[in-house]
């Protein structure tokens, strides 16, 4: 036990790793994805769409194994699966009834395709291991160009939407009275979400991915009812949940994914503990 912790504590071998290309790429990867993901997480919590993440993350997967099947790039594959997920979960349903029964008959004939395709993939076993727990050596060159262009794609989307879509989130009723276009703006939201996911699961693997667009939004929930300092707030938890994560996990070279995991659970316990402090518990859409 006390040899196990002290591999997961080793940071021994970490400036030296620092060095290496591969290293250095994840670790872009990971503040641009904190980016991103900070930026639509509050708004994710505010629609209760945890659910959701959740099944276009299993969707993702489903479309990385296809990828790696057919030897195309995985986080080109990656984002083909999440966004055909989101616009399915769009048209299926919008209600919270019909949009959680919709995504759990996707999700399930997703996540068994899934599966089939990395038994028919014959390489190595641990780039199937590294689609459900992340793995930092899949972020190459190709991947950040990937990962650049969807990021372009949803800061862009956000700045010209991101008013209406706070409206949508926070009281779609009032939204829809004012003739706000909310079920454009859930389908087109919904596609963001299946953006970010793409470009989460070849980081910190399918299982996680609640992690960053769930966690770091919730955290922030707890502390303040504005939604810029939220949204501030979140981006700062995710960037050091992803970037710290992945530091830590390069001298004992364990997957990334629980570290990432472990730091936003702090997060979102300190933030619980701030909010119980001031008096105030989560803010309510």
């Amino acid at each position: 036990m006390t040899e196990f912790l002290a591999r997961i504590l080793d940071l021994s071998g970490t400036g030296t790793l620092l060095g290496y290309p591969f290293v250095r790429n994840a670790l872009i990867a990971c503040a641009v994805l904190g980016l991103v993901a900070g930026l639509l997480a509050p708004l994710v919590v505010s629609r209760g769409m945890a659910f959701a993440v959740h099944g276009t993350a299993e969707l993702a997967f489903t479309g990385a194994a296809a990828g790696l099947l057919l030897g195309v790039a995985v986080g080109v594959g990656a984002v083909v699966g999440a966004v055909v997920a989101a616009v399915i979960f769009g048209v299926l349903g919008l209600r919270q009834r019909e949009r959680d029964s919709a995504i759990g008959v996707v999700m399930a004939f997703g996540l068994g395709l899934g599966v089939l395709f990395l038994a028919l993939y014959d390489g190595r076993s641990s780039n199937r291991f590294g689609l459900l727990t992340g793995s930092i050596v899949s972020v190459d060159q190709q991947n950040l160009w990937v990962l650049g262009v969807v990021a372009v794609v949803v800061l862009a989307t956000l700045a010209l939407l991101y008013r209406p879509l706070l409206f949508a989130s926070t009281d779609p009723d009032v939204a829809l009275a004012r003739g706000v276009p909310v079920r454009a703006l859930t389908l087109v939201f919904g596609v963001l979400i299946g953006l970010v996911t793409a470009l989460a699961v070849p980081i910190v693997g399918a299982i996680l991915v609640l992690s960053v667009l769930i966690v770091p939004g919730a955290a922030a929930n707890r502390v303040t009812a504005n939604p810029l300092l939220a949204t501030v707030l979140a981006i700062v938890i995710a960037e050091v949940a992803l970037v710290g994560g992945t530091i830590l996990s390069l001298a004992p070279g364990l997957p990334i994914s629980a570290y990432v995991a472990t730091i936003g659970f702090v997060a979102y316990l300190l933030c619980r503990l701030v909010g119980r402090l001031r008096g105030r518990g989560p803010v309510r859409a």
